[in-house]
């Protein structure tokens, strides 16, 4: 179905044939064929980006072309009510919570730079951000006065949940205003358990902030449910839309089951609905909302409609596979990934956790150096032996690092992020591969 609206689906639905178990092997075919992927070549950084699908490819096109022959307002965005929609059914909150945004950084940006904080306000964060959110919570620091405290995190074989909730809230002071943390680590691929987190942001009264990057596309995600008050999204990896892609969540009633707390104070900048004299009504202290916040935040400037219809697309192609049965598969390659790097290097070199079941995903990180230390020097071997997979294997992974709480000096970890499109026959090549790198260094 096309019509000239932009912000309308050119497709009713998603494509056909996708639903069913993702071990099926002819539900796998069909998936694969969904993508443009190198057949010559193994994608398992998925968490740096994603691979759109073909159908997601088309609608970014149509929409383009489709603008092109019928120009239309830049600036009127009426036509993402719908795609908005779409998000927020898939990620389990409500239209006026949920808008598109440019990228995780602009995402980030919007929320540290909306929360009201003054000279001598800390933030608890962590060393496993990325710098998308590590740039702006520092640009605070400079411009406000801001204090970031470090929760002192391990990691490794035996962490628990517990110990990283005990940590944040070892961190939390008499001047602590904002619990921030990732939904999942970007460096270790480690699930943060994110409702116990908000649970003790909301014992404390503190304001909770997510960096849900790895997360949205990955994992099943009910944003309601986790009881955090503010939550950003790219678009762009595991939920595999258009590059330029990202979503910011932001609580717009108080939800008594989940999150009671009244709403935090909170600015909606950039924006063109802003009023230009007077102000906001007061925030909601019910179920019900005061105004629409995502549509305050959804004006933020010209729209470009086809990367977000993209992105609806791509969502509503999720949908119908099914996020827990997405989530399930990749759970089960992370799984397999944990198992035969343990098999081959032992479980000592993984900086995931074995025994919590719960701090894991699809992401999985380790050294394959029995004798690797915490200088800055270690990552030019770290980024020599993702090289010589990519060179000698064809198989992409991440180099990534971070600071251990003991101050023993940076460390460097592979990460491997597998994803739907993945096999676990890929996972057991991967494995061999980085094994025999690990047996013949140069």
């Amino acid at each position: 179905m096309t019509t000239d609206t932009a912000g309308t689906n050119h497709r009713s639905s998603a494509p056909e044939g996708t639903d069913g178990s993702l071990d099926d092997p002819s539900v796998r075919r069909r998936i694969r064929e969904l993508f443009l992927l190198d057949p010559s070549t193994v994608h398992l950084d998925t968490a740096t980006v994603g691979s759109p699908p073909r159908p997601v490819l088309d609608e970014l096109g149509a929409v383009d072309r489709e603008l092109a022959r019928a120009p239309r307002d830049p600036y009127d965005d009426s036509a993402l009510v719908d795609v908005r929609t779409v998000l927020a059914g898939g990620y389990g909150c409500a239209p006026d919570e949920i808008c598109v945004a440019g990228s995780a950084i602009d995402a980030n940006t919007r929320v540290l730079n909306g929360l009201e904080l003054a000279a001598g306000d800390e933030v608890v964060s962590t060393d496993h951000e990325c710098f998308t959110i590590r740039t702006p919570l520092n640009a605070l620091v400079n411009r406000r006065g801001v204090v970031v405290r470090r929760a002192a995190l391990r990691v490794g074989p035996d962490q628990r949940a517990e110990e990283i909730v005990a940590a944040f809230e070892a961190a939390i002071g008499p001047r602590t205003k904002v619990l921030q943390w990732p939904a999942v680590s970007l460096t270790t691929g480690t699930v943060f358990p994110s409702r116990l987190l908000a649970e003790l942001a909301q014992r404390h009264g503190l304001v909770s902030v997510v960096d849900g990057a790895q997360l949205a596309g990955q994992l099943e995600l009910d944003l309601h449910a986790l009881g955090v008050d503010f939550l950003t999204g790219s678009g762009a990896k595991f939920q595999c839309g258009p590059q330029g892609t990202a979503f910011v969540y932001a609580r717009n009633r108080v939800l008594r089951r989940h999150n009671p707390l009244p709403l935090p104070v909170f600015w909606p900048a950039p924006s063109l609905a802003y009023p230009a004299q007077g102000g906001l009504p007061p925030r909601t202290g019910t179920a019900e909302p005061a105004y629409d916040l995502a549509d305050l935040m959804q004006r933020a400037d010209t729209v470009d409609l086809s990367r977000a219809a993209a992105l609806r697309l791509s969502c509503q192609l999720w949908d119908r596979i099914g996020r827990a049965e997405i989530g399930r598969y990749v759970r089960a390659l992370g799984d397999r990934l944990l198992s035969g790097i343990a098999d081959h290097f032992g479980t000592s070199a993984l900086y995931n956790s074995v025994e919590d079941p719960r701090l894991r995903c699809g992401m999985v990180a380790f050294t394959p150096f029995r004798d690797a230390a915490g200088e800055p020097a270690e990552m030019a071997r770290f980024g020599e032996f993702a090289t010589r997979l990519r060179d000698q294997y064809r198989i992409s992974v991440a180099v990534t690092g971070f600071a251990p709480p003991d101050n023993s000096g940076f460390r460097f970890a592979i990460r491997i992020s597998p994803h739907l499109y993945n096999t676990y026959d890929e996972i057991d090549a991967a494995v061999a591969a980085m094994a025999a790198l690990a047996a013949h260094p140069r």
